[in-house]
């Protein structure tokens, strides 16, 4: 699976497992909710800081965003 996919796939599952909203993580990452839409949807690519501040949003490291 390419990179974009496992990393949209990951924020989807991890998001949804805390319960919260897609305005919920946006809020807590400090990006757009259309945004974590688009990662969701793997439609933007995004770039390692955007995908840091998911990875601290969830409080786990950028590694368990983008394994299978």
């Amino acid at each position: 699976m390419e990179i974009q996919k496992r990393l949209a796939t990951r924020v989807k599952a991890l998001r949804r497992e805390k319960g919260w909203s897609q305005e919920e993580l946006a809020y807590r990452a400090s990006v757009h909710r259309t945004f974590v839409s688009q990662i969701e949807r793997a439609t933007k690519v995004s770039s390692i800081v955007t995908v840091e501040k998911v990875a601290r949003a969830f409080e786990i490291k950028i590694g368990v965003l983008l394994d299978e």
